[in-house]
């Protein structure tokens, strides 16, 4: 019988380094061509990842997975709501006509947030611009946005071509708001708004296309609606798509990484396929045309499916195995999904050759997770709950653990949990201390780049002895520490 790890059971054996924390370079791949600056993802769960905890991500150098658990509809819009919020040229933006009424472009600005708005005729030539200053709502309700808005005739317009730092020139020089640019023939081809300059100084590191748009992903599962919703999700911008079940080496998600690798709709996406626990499920899916393969059975903190089904591989040598199954395929990245408690877990994850990790349960307590906020007995904590939970199976994700055929909801096995999290406040504060666990990590070790730690790494098991050796003991901790929660 082999004998199977987890993070808890091996630790790494430091080395002659070179390397500081800080010089420590953190770039690496979720998938064949979509590049991180850090290695976190946040995982598509419906209390973990939506539109703003995706923006969030990307803007702190990770990435954000959609969940599915939402309309194909509702899921693509989402994926639109991080494209259109931290971009250098906006080249798709929200727009209005001449014809178009004050309650048209009011009802925009309170569901996109949107206060400045491109006004275009039937043929898409730029005729003005409608802003926030140029209306009071309600006094102005029902009037034509070609009667107030301000005239193309009085805007500082650019050409197409132009490129950012000379439009980020031109809006500081000339004190504007946002700066229209459009085509040789007058068609509207794209903005660039101060507000987009002030967000690149604030987050250098953000995670961007060559577009200047925030990378971003959406899962889908293998019923009957995923090949529309992932030709939505393609429409909408989405940069990868993940193909998302508890059983990825599986002829279902087998032949939906083949159908949509084929698809002409989507011939420009990414596809990642999981979940998988060998070396078998790796090969498998890259044989398939998978872009990247996602490992983990059931290590989730909310997930039960290894106590429910009895299924499963630790998750240390669940990596070990997924790189055995890469073979020469190079350019595929493994990602760790699930079990990360502490940022030194995400050290051994890279170390044993995954190239980034997956955080569910270290993320659902951020301000940016669509989990409800709770006050319970004077403090603040979010909601939680794995997508294999009956209320998550009830949303949408049945399908995930192969019962979408399950009609009566007394019916449905779950293999997952509803809980709450501590609320930990902006997630940009919980990257810091998980990224900066992870810089200390791969100084101890002379890694100045996450393949140097795979290669540098040198892992030893240790006892139950050496585990509580690891952890603060014979003392009575007084002060929680920002980076440390005994579990």
């Amino acid at each position: 019988m082999q004998e199977a790890l987890t993070y808890d059971d091996i630790l790494l054996t430091p080395r002659y380094s070179e390397i500081l924390p800080a010089d420590a370079n953190l770039e690496t791949k979720f998938s064949k061509n979509v590049p991180l600056k850090m290695p976190i993802v946040s995982s598509p769960m419906d209390t973990v990842t939506e539109h703003r905890m995706a923006i969030a991500m990307a803007l702190e150098g990770g990435m954000g997975i959609i969940h599915k658990n939402l309309t194909p509809e509702e899921q693509a819009n989402e994926v639109s709501l991080v494209k259109r919020f931290e971009n250098g040229f906006i080249v798709d933006p929200i727009v209005v006509y001449p014809d178009s009424t004050i309650d048209d472009v009011h009802q925009i600005e309170q569901d996109k947030g949107y206060k400045k708005i491109p006004v275009i005729d039937k043929n898409g030539i730029l005729v003005g611009i409608m802003t926030e200053f140029y209306y009071s709502w309600p006094h102005d309700q029902g009037k034509r946005v070609g009667d107030i808005m301000k005239p193309a005739d009085k805007l500082t317009i650019a050409k197409e071509g132009i490129s950012l730092p000379e439009a980020n020139k031109i809006i500081r020089q000339k004190k504007l708001s946002v700066l229209c640019v459009i085509r040789n023939n007058g068609k509207l081809n794209s903005i660039v708004t101060r507000k987009d300059i002030e967000k690149n100084k604030r987050f250098p590191n953000a995670n961007k296309t060559s577009s200047k748009r925030l990378f971003v992903g959406a899962a889908i599962g293998v019923g009957k609606d995923s090949t529309k919703r992932a030709e939505l999700l393609a429409k909408a911008g989405v940069d990868v798509i993940v193909v998302d079940t508890a059983h990825g080496h599986s002829k279902g998600v087998i032949e939906m990484v083949k159908t949509l690798k084929k698809n002409s709709l989507i011939k420009n996406v990414d596809v990642v396929a999981g979940n998988v626990a060998t070396a078998d499920g790796v090969k498998d899916l890259i044989a398939a045309g998978a872009d990247g393969v996602k490992v983990g059975i059931g290590p989730g903190s909310i997930c039960t499916t290894r106590v429910v089904a009895g299924i499963g591989v630790p998750q240390i040598t669940a990596i070990l195995e997924g790189t055995k199954g890469k073979n020469k395929n190079k350019t595929i990245p493994i990602i760790a999904d699930g079990g990360i408690k502490h940022s030194g877990d995400i050290t051994k994850a890279l170390a044993m050759g995954a190239q980034c990790v997956m955080l569910g349960g270290l993320l659902a307590g951020a301000e940016e997770s669509p989990g409800e906020t709770l006050f319970i007995g004077g403090r603040m904590y979010k909601s939680y709950r794995g997508m294999g939970s009956l209320g998550a199976m009830e949303k949408g994700s049945k399908d995930r653990y192969g019962q979408s055929d399950v009609k009566d909801t007394q019916k449905f096995v779950p293999e997952g949990i509803e809980g709450r999290t501590a609320y930990r406040g902006p997630i940009a504060k919980t990257l810091y201390q998980l990224l900066g666990g992870l810089r200390a990590g791969m100084g101890y070790l002379g890694a100045g780049t996450i393949k140097q730690l795979e290669k540098q790494a040198n892992p030893v098991k240790i006892t139950a002895a050496g585990f509580v050796e690891s952890h603060p003991h014979d003392v009575t901790i007084t002060e929680d520490a920002p980076n440390y929660k005994r579990t």
